[in-house]
């Protein structure tokens, strides 16, 4: 019995006629050419694609890590390496504070501190550096110096606790203009030691309208006045965080001459208090986001929040604490409050807090508990991301 073939795809060839082996070699190679030509284009542009699909994901992160009023806030760029600013409170929360940093550390997956800046010498700024270097190899210190305040305790750190500490690591004393090397991401130094940037970030240095306004403070001849400022710049994503630099030294950092330009993110200097954060920064800088770093009863006095709420360009204010000097007047929505406190209030204060310390001032709430960190993340197309810790509320910011 015959056998049958069933192939759907099978059909006769015509038969090659007038043409020798030779001529149809050189068409099978000409094929196999192109055939292979075909793939590495499409090879090609897979892995292009893949490659802008990569990089359009990389994320910078930014935790604004809550210690109470104090300051800690940790950066990891795309590569994994990480910088954090200031170690919040020492003495008996020291513990505590160290351990809400390691929460975020392990959050982002970081096991080392890369570098650390310590923006000057307040307790609530590098008061849990030892407890936290002791748990977390930290590899760079950063500062402004030495402290100009006369405080023992912080002298016998500096020349003891904090030598031992940066020994085994590196150490630098930062001056305006210097850059910290963070893989992806460009890090300038913008103020220090009472010293201001004078040459402006590339693109920018317009004149600032509203030096004409600034009504100069008090000569602040303390430790805030010495922060280590810095701009960090992710692609199209610009971060400003300034410690605790306060209003006449904001001044001179911005007049007559912007030499930051504008931001995506500003971390609200000192807190949210009103020594600080005069328009001639908040307004010349024109944010989108502001994170306020404040405590219960530390930051956002109606002063200072006038000055926020009334920023160029501002579309939301983060908290990380509503604060009773506030009150229901000058706070933002509980969806941008990323703290309560141990004993709730059954409801908020109306008018701000005014009588905060002695005969008749009433306690201080406490907040030794869960606590919550504000997240941001940003992509170098400008786009970032702000989220809540406490209640998973997000916002997305696009240009």
């Amino acid at each position: 019995m015959p056998r049958s073939y069933h192939s759907p795809t099978f059909r006769p060839q015509a038969k090659d006629t007038g043409r020798t082996r030779e001529d149809r070699a050189m068409t099978q190679r000409e094929s196999s050419a192109h055939s292979k030509l075909f793939s590495a284009i499409s090879l090609a542009l897979l892995l292009g694609v893949s490659a802008a699909t990569a990089q359009a994901q990389e994320t910078l992160e930014i935790y604004l890590i809550d210690v109470e009023g104090g300051g800690a806030t940790l950066f990891v760029s795309p590569a994994g390496e990480s910088l954090l600013i200031d170690t919040g409170n020492g003495g008996q929360n020291a513990a505590r504070d160290a351990g809400r940093i390691m929460a975020a550390m392990r959050d982002a997956s970081v096991a080392e501190i890369d570098h650390l800046i310590t923006t000057h010498w307040h307790g609530d700024h590098w008061g849990a550096m030892e407890e936290l270097a002791g748990r977390v190899p930290v590899r760079h210190f950063i500062d402004h110096g030495p402290s100009i305040e006369s405080n023992a305790g912080v002298t016998e750190f500096l020349n003891t606790t904090y030598a031992a500490l940066h020994r085994g690591a590196r150490h630098t004393v930062v001056t305006p203009g210097d850059r910290i090397a963070l893989a992806g991401i460009d890090v300038t130094i913008v103020t220090s030691a009472k010293q201001v940037l004078r040459r402006p970030l590339r693109g920018r240095g317009v004149r600032n309208r509203y030096c004409a306004d600034f009504v100069a403070q008090r000569e602040d001849n303390g430790e805030n006045a010495q922060s280590v400022g810095i701009v960090v710049e992710f692609g199209d994503f610009r971060v400003i965080h300034l410690g605790d630099l306060t209003a006449n030294t904001e001044y001179e950092l911005m007049c007559p001459n912007n030499p930051i330009g504008t931001v995506d993110l500003s971390v609200v200097s000192h807190h949210g208090q009103p020594t600080s954060n005069a328009e001639v920064l908040v307004h010349a800088i024109e944010a989108r986001v502001a994170i306020m770093n404040n405590g219960t009863r530390k930051g956002g006095q109606p002063e200072a929040m006038q000055v926020l709420f009334s920023a160029p360009g501002l579309e939301d204010l983060w908290q990380l604490h509503f604060s009773q000097l506030s009150g229901q007047e000058y706070t933002v929505p509980g969806l941008f409050i990323a703290n309560t406190v141990d004993d709730v209030q059954a409801a908020m204060p109306i008018a701000p807090l005014t009588n905060t310390r002695g005969q008749g001032a009433p306690a201080r709430p406490v907040h030794n508990g869960q606590a919550y960190w504000i997240k941001v993340s940003a992509q170098a197309d400008g786009l970032f991301t702000v989220s809540n810790g406490r209640n998973g509320f997000t916002k997305a910011y696009r240009r």
